[in-house]
Protein backbone atom coordinates (compact mmCIF):
# COMPACT_ATOMS: atom_id res chain seq x y z
CA UNK A 1 0.00 0.00 0.00
CA UNK A 2 1.20 3.36 -0.81
CA UNK A 3 2.62 5.57 2.32
CA UNK A 4 -0.52 7.69 3.07
CA UNK A 5 -1.00 10.51 6.00
CA UNK A 6 -3.36 9.27 8.80
CA UNK A 7 -6.18 12.13 9.18
CA UNK A 8 -6.74 11.02 12.87
CA UNK A 9 -4.07 8.62 13.95
CA UNK A 10 -4.75 8.75 17.21
CA UNK A 11 -7.84 6.43 16.16
CA UNK A 12 -5.03 4.04 14.86
CA UNK A 13 -3.26 3.95 18.19
CA UNK A 14 -6.64 2.89 20.41
CA UNK A 15 -5.71 -0.72 21.11
CA UNK A 16 -8.93 -3.42 21.67
CA UNK A 17 -8.72 -6.20 23.55
CA UNK A 18 -10.93 -9.25 23.70
CA UNK A 19 -11.41 -9.32 20.15
CA UNK A 20 -14.80 -10.21 18.82
CA UNK A 21 -16.22 -10.20 15.69
CA UNK A 22 -18.39 -7.15 16.74
CA UNK A 23 -14.93 -5.45 18.32
CA UNK A 24 -12.98 -6.34 15.27
CA UNK A 25 -15.13 -4.72 13.16
CA UNK A 26 -14.90 -2.03 14.99
CA UNK A 27 -11.35 -1.51 15.48
CA UNK A 28 -10.98 -1.91 11.49
CA UNK A 29 -13.92 0.98 11.35
CA UNK A 30 -11.62 3.10 13.27
CA UNK A 31 -8.39 2.45 11.70
CA UNK A 32 -10.34 3.13 8.34
CA UNK A 33 -10.85 6.61 10.21
CA UNK A 34 -7.53 7.11 11.12
CA UNK A 35 -6.40 6.57 7.78
CA UNK A 36 -9.00 8.44 5.89
CA UNK A 37 -11.81 10.14 8.01
CA UNK A 38 -14.33 9.07 10.19
CA UNK A 39 -16.51 8.96 6.98
CA UNK A 40 -14.45 5.85 6.12
CA UNK A 41 -16.29 4.02 8.68
CA UNK A 42 -19.33 3.47 7.53
CA UNK A 43 -18.76 1.13 4.06
CA UNK A 44 -16.64 -0.93 6.08
CA UNK A 45 -18.97 -1.82 8.54
CA UNK A 46 -21.98 -2.72 5.13
CA UNK A 47 -18.71 -4.92 4.19
CA UNK A 48 -18.17 -6.71 6.94
CA UNK A 49 -21.74 -7.44 8.05
CA UNK A 50 -22.54 -8.14 3.95
CA UNK A 51 -19.72 -11.06 4.33
CA UNK A 52 -20.76 -13.20 7.14
CA UNK A 53 -23.75 -15.97 7.20
CA UNK A 54 -25.28 -14.74 10.73
CA UNK A 55 -25.87 -11.31 10.17
CA UNK A 56 -28.67 -10.65 12.46
CA UNK A 57 -30.06 -7.71 13.87
CA UNK A 58 -28.33 -9.20 17.19
CA UNK A 59 -25.32 -8.97 15.89
CA UNK A 60 -25.69 -5.70 14.37
CA UNK A 61 -26.70 -4.80 18.22
CA UNK A 62 -23.77 -5.98 19.33
CA UNK A 63 -21.32 -4.12 17.14
CA UNK A 64 -23.17 -0.98 18.12
CA UNK A 65 -23.27 -1.98 21.75
CA UNK A 66 -18.77 -2.39 21.33
CA UNK A 67 -18.94 0.78 20.06
CA UNK A 68 -21.16 2.45 22.85
CA UNK A 69 -18.91 0.08 25.50
CA UNK A 70 -15.78 1.91 23.90
CA UNK A 71 -17.49 5.74 24.45
CA UNK A 72 -18.63 5.40 27.41
CA UNK A 73 -15.34 4.25 28.62
CA UNK A 74 -13.65 6.86 27.02
CA UNK A 75 -15.82 9.94 28.94
CA UNK A 76 -15.33 8.17 32.17
CA UNK A 77 -11.41 7.95 32.01
CA UNK A 78 -11.39 11.34 30.41
CA UNK A 79 -12.95 12.54 33.74
CA UNK A 80 -10.90 11.04 35.62
CA UNK A 81 -7.27 11.37 34.01
CA UNK A 82 -7.16 14.57 31.73
CA UNK A 83 -5.43 17.54 33.76
CA UNK A 84 -6.87 20.80 34.34
CA UNK A 85 -9.93 20.13 32.30
CA UNK A 86 -12.14 23.56 32.28
CA UNK A 87 -15.69 23.26 33.34
CA UNK A 88 -16.75 24.17 30.10
CA UNK A 89 -15.23 20.73 28.68
CA UNK A 90 -16.08 18.44 32.08
CA UNK A 91 -19.52 19.54 31.69
CA UNK A 92 -20.25 18.21 28.12
CA UNK A 93 -18.14 15.25 29.03
CA UNK A 94 -20.31 14.04 31.97
CA UNK A 95 -23.09 14.52 29.72
CA UNK A 96 -22.00 12.74 26.69
CA UNK A 97 -20.95 10.10 28.89
CA UNK A 98 -24.18 9.87 30.61
CA UNK A 99 -25.86 9.35 27.24
CA UNK A 100 -23.42 6.57 26.10
CA UNK A 101 -24.15 4.80 29.59
CA UNK A 102 -27.38 4.90 28.62
CA UNK A 103 -27.16 3.86 24.82
CA UNK A 104 -25.21 0.63 26.69
CA UNK A 105 -27.88 -0.17 28.82
CA UNK A 106 -30.59 0.09 26.11
CA UNK A 107 -28.55 -2.10 23.13
CA UNK A 108 -27.80 -4.82 25.93
CA UNK A 109 -32.32 -4.70 26.81
CA UNK A 110 -32.53 -4.91 23.21
CA UNK A 111 -30.07 -8.30 22.82
CA UNK A 112 -31.62 -9.94 25.53
CA UNK A 113 -34.82 -8.75 24.51
CA UNK A 114 -34.22 -10.58 20.83
CA UNK A 115 -32.96 -13.80 22.69
CA UNK A 116 -29.40 -13.18 22.23
CA UNK A 117 -26.36 -12.73 24.19
CA UNK A 118 -24.87 -9.03 24.72
CA UNK A 119 -20.94 -8.72 24.35
CA UNK A 120 -18.87 -7.84 27.18
CA UNK A 121 -17.24 -4.96 27.39
CA UNK A 122 -13.83 -4.75 25.62
CA UNK A 123 -10.25 -3.75 27.21
CA UNK A 124 -9.14 -0.49 25.37
CA UNK A 125 -6.38 1.55 25.69
CA UNK A 126 -6.93 5.26 24.33
CA UNK A 127 -3.27 5.83 24.10
CA UNK A 128 -2.13 9.91 24.43
CA UNK A 129 -5.35 11.07 24.47
CA UNK A 130 -5.89 12.36 28.08
CA UNK A 131 -2.52 14.44 28.40
CA UNK A 132 -4.41 17.33 28.03
CA UNK A 133 -7.94 19.19 26.79
CA UNK A 134 -6.38 19.56 23.42
CA UNK A 135 -5.60 15.66 23.15
CA UNK A 136 -8.95 14.61 24.56
CA UNK A 137 -11.37 16.98 22.70
CA UNK A 138 -9.70 16.07 19.28
CA UNK A 139 -10.30 12.54 19.83
CA UNK A 140 -13.52 12.93 21.44
CA UNK A 141 -14.33 14.50 17.57
CA UNK A 142 -12.90 12.21 15.64
CA UNK A 143 -14.63 9.44 17.99
CA UNK A 144 -18.10 10.69 17.80
CA UNK A 145 -17.43 11.51 13.57
CA UNK A 146 -16.29 7.42 13.32
CA UNK A 147 -19.44 6.42 15.92
CA UNK A 148 -21.71 8.48 13.25
CA UNK A 149 -20.50 7.25 10.48
CA UNK A 150 -20.67 3.56 11.86
CA UNK A 151 -24.49 3.75 12.46
CA UNK A 152 -25.12 4.68 9.24
CA UNK A 153 -23.15 1.80 7.94
CA UNK A 154 -25.06 -0.59 9.41
CA UNK A 155 -28.57 0.82 9.63
CA UNK A 156 -29.34 -0.47 6.42
CA UNK A 157 -28.82 -3.76 7.47
CA UNK A 158 -31.42 -3.58 10.23
CA UNK A 159 -34.62 -5.72 9.54
CA UNK A 160 -36.73 -4.75 12.50
CA UNK A 161 -38.38 -1.43 11.86
CA UNK A 162 -38.37 -0.80 15.49
CA UNK A 163 -34.89 -1.57 16.13
CA UNK A 164 -33.86 0.62 12.94
CA UNK A 165 -36.11 3.58 14.77
CA UNK A 166 -33.94 3.55 18.03
CA UNK A 167 -30.85 3.26 16.24
CA UNK A 168 -32.26 6.58 14.59
CA UNK A 169 -32.48 8.00 17.72
CA UNK A 170 -28.95 7.03 19.23
CA UNK A 171 -26.95 8.19 16.06
CA UNK A 172 -29.16 11.60 16.00
CA UNK A 173 -27.75 12.10 19.48
CA UNK A 174 -24.26 10.96 18.50
CA UNK A 175 -24.28 13.30 16.06
CA UNK A 176 -25.44 16.04 18.38
CA UNK A 177 -22.03 14.94 20.25
CA UNK A 178 -19.92 15.79 17.53
CA UNK A 179 -21.51 18.91 16.95
CA UNK A 180 -21.15 20.22 20.38
CA UNK A 181 -17.56 19.10 20.58
CA UNK A 182 -16.70 20.65 17.45
CA UNK A 183 -18.31 23.92 18.54
CA UNK A 184 -16.08 23.76 22.05
CA UNK A 185 -13.33 23.43 19.83
CA UNK A 186 -13.97 26.43 17.81
CA UNK A 187 -15.03 24.70 14.89
CA UNK A 188 -18.25 24.50 12.45
CA UNK A 189 -20.24 21.87 14.08
CA UNK A 190 -21.55 20.76 10.57
CA UNK A 191 -18.86 21.38 7.95
CA UNK A 192 -20.03 19.14 5.21
CA UNK A 193 -23.77 18.41 3.95
CA UNK A 194 -23.75 15.06 3.03
CA UNK A 195 -21.02 11.99 4.72
CA UNK A 196 -18.49 11.43 1.83
CA UNK A 197 -17.87 7.68 1.56
CA UNK A 198 -14.99 5.82 -0.20
CA UNK A 199 -15.35 2.57 -2.09
CA UNK A 200 -15.19 -0.48 -0.33
CA UNK A 201 -11.31 -1.57 -1.85
CA UNK A 202 -9.98 1.27 -0.88
CA UNK A 203 -11.21 1.10 3.16
CA UNK A 204 -10.50 -2.80 3.38
CA UNK A 205 -6.87 -2.06 2.00
CA UNK A 206 -6.21 1.19 4.29
CA UNK A 207 -7.72 -1.14 7.47
CA UNK A 208 -6.25 -4.63 6.71
CA UNK A 209 -2.65 -3.27 8.39
CA UNK A 210 -4.34 -2.33 11.52
CA UNK A 211 -7.05 -4.88 12.19
CA UNK A 212 -6.02 -7.66 14.88
CA UNK A 213 -6.84 -11.09 13.99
Amino acid sequence: MAEQTMKNPQLAAIDIEEMSRGSMIMKGALAAGALYGAMAAGPLVKRAFAQGSDNGDVEILNFALTLEYLEAAFYEQALAEVPNLSGEASDLAKEIQGHEQEHVDALTAAIEDLGGKPVKAPGVDFGKAFADEDAFLELAQTFEDTGVSAYNGAGPLITDKAILGSAGAIVQVEARHAAAIRLLRGESPAPEAFDMELSMDEVLKAVQPFVKQ
